[in-house]
């Protein structure tokens, strides 16, 4: 049972007996959610997909994050386009066990219909939030990794799911009325890894807001699902895991007891997690280099141990736009090793092509070890004079051994939003830091 497992909880769960670090952990995930989507909302991915849409928009009701107010769309299509916003960039929250980023599809379907309703306290929202990133870190779990390795995008097939959840909660849905929901939002699943590197990756997560949305919609009104949707033979579960083994009791047993969003980690670089330890030895070793006046033209090769997925998963060597570059660990190792900085400057499209980036580029070489940890890498660069310099990363930075501190987020939201607010975007950080403790949402909602 499930499906009614999750519903039951889900709708009784209480915003005052959420423990102090679950409360934290749901403040951080909103605030990073919020500078990403602002830090994307000029992207031409973004733009395509409201250039599109735009000729369709209902109501006013909700606010496009990175217009200060100043452009709104319907709740449905500003789920959609502030989800894309947020995760443009990969440059969202994840939960290292699954690979999930488990904010955008919940936080972008939840803010907008919290616009749109109105009256919504701040411990309101963030025990919603709650509700729907345990959700879909809770079913994630359950079909991981049999579910990724098919081929599905997870923080999209979970994500529709979780926003569904907390939009629910929000509409006080009853606990049938919540399996219902969920049930709808199952049917809804989206996001294929064919799609990485391309428009389509950053539609994934939108798309899902955008469903639980109109699932937890739907619900509210009566429509009826199966009340089996999670865990049936021909359920969600068993159908996205390829008739794998899902763990769903087991996990779903779990809420309220063990916090999946206390484990939520932040990325301190714009693409593929598992580019980070390579990206972050290589900005090490730069400062290193700098140091001792070593120029980056002398460097005949980069040798790079890293784990199977980043083989897997990021292993694009000639990336042509900064999207694919997102994918590509050589090119996270040549800024960084050029630049000392891996932001979102370094993945625009005229880095990526730079012939200083793509010499570097072409001298890093990448080789998997299945005996490294999935945040290690060993590094080794070798100069012209036959010299060489070595650094081992057993933990990058932004994993759950070395967290990014408030200090940190803080730094990352105000870089990338400056690009999009100029020095507005101090007002932003300090407005998205304070909105847990809102008398009503909206009205922090409307200023961003």
């Amino acid at each position: 049972m499930a499906t009614k497992s999750l519903a039951s909880w889900a709708t009784s769960l209480e915003a005052s007996s959420l423990p102090s670090s679950v409360k934290q952990a749901a403040i951080r995930s909103l605030y990073n959610y919020i500078g990403c989507a602002i830090g994307g909302s000029n992207h031409a991915t973004v733009t395509k997909a409201h250039d599109a849409l735009s000729p369709f928009f209902g109501k006013a009701a909700s606010t496009l994050f990175g217009h200060q107010g100043g452009l709104k769309a319907d709740a449905q299509h500003a789920a959609l386009l502030n989800g894309i916003a947020s995760h443009v960039h990969d440059y969202d929250d994840t939960m290292l066990a699954t690979i999930i980023h488990p904010t955008g599809p919940v936080a972008s379907a939840l803010t907008a219909y919290a616009e749109y309703k109105g009256g919504v306290s701040g411990p309101e929202l963030l025990c919603a939030l709650t509700a729907g990133i345990e959700a879909s870190c809770k079913i994630g779990l359950a079909v991981w990794p049999e579910h990724y390795d098919i081929g599905w995008h997870i923080t999209s097939s979970t994500g529709g799911i979780g926003a569904a959840v907390a939009v629910g909660k929000l509409m006080h849905l009853s606990e049938e009325q919540m399996a219902h929901a969920i049930g709808i939002a199952a049917v809804q699943v989206v996001g294929l890894r064919e799609m990485f590197g391309s428009d389509t990756k950053s539609f994934h997560p939108g798309r899902a807001a955008q469903s639980g949305l109109l699932a937890a919609l739907l619900a509210e009104k009566g429509y009826t699902s199966s009340p089996q949707a999670l865990e049936a033979k021909r359920g969600w579960a068993n159908v996205v895991a390829g008739g794998g083994t899902p763990k769903l009791q087991k996990y779903l047993a779990e809420l309220g007891e063990k916090w999946e969003i206390e484990a939520n980690a932040f990325k301190p670089f714009p693409c593929g997690i598992v580019c980070h330890p390579a990206i972050d030895g290589c900005i090490q070793l730069h400062h290193e280099m700098e140091a001792k006046s070593i120029r980056a033209e002398v460097i005949t090769k980069v040798e790079a141990k890293v784990h199977p997925l980043v083989i897997e998963l990021t292993s694009k060597r000639m990336p042509k736009d900064g999207l694919e570059a997102k994918f590509s660990v050589f090119h996270g190792a040549a800024v960084g090793l050029l630049y000392g900085k891996a932001g979102p400057a370094q993945y625009g499209d005229k880095v990526v092509q730079d012939e200083t980036v793509t010499a570097i580029r072409d001298k890093v070489n990448a080789t998997a070890d299945g005996r490294l940890a999935a945040d290690e890498t060993c590094l080794t660069i070798y100069c012209s004079d036959g010299s060489t310099l070595e650094k081992h990363i057993k933990h990058a930075v932004g994993s759950l051994e070395v967290p990014m501190s408030d200090a940190q987020l803080t730094e990352k939201f105000v870089d990338q939003a400056a690009l999009v607010l100029g020095e507005n975007a101090q007002i932003a950080s300090e407005a998205a830091w304070a909105i847990g403790e809102a008398r009503d949402v909206a009205e922090v909602l409307r200023e961003l």
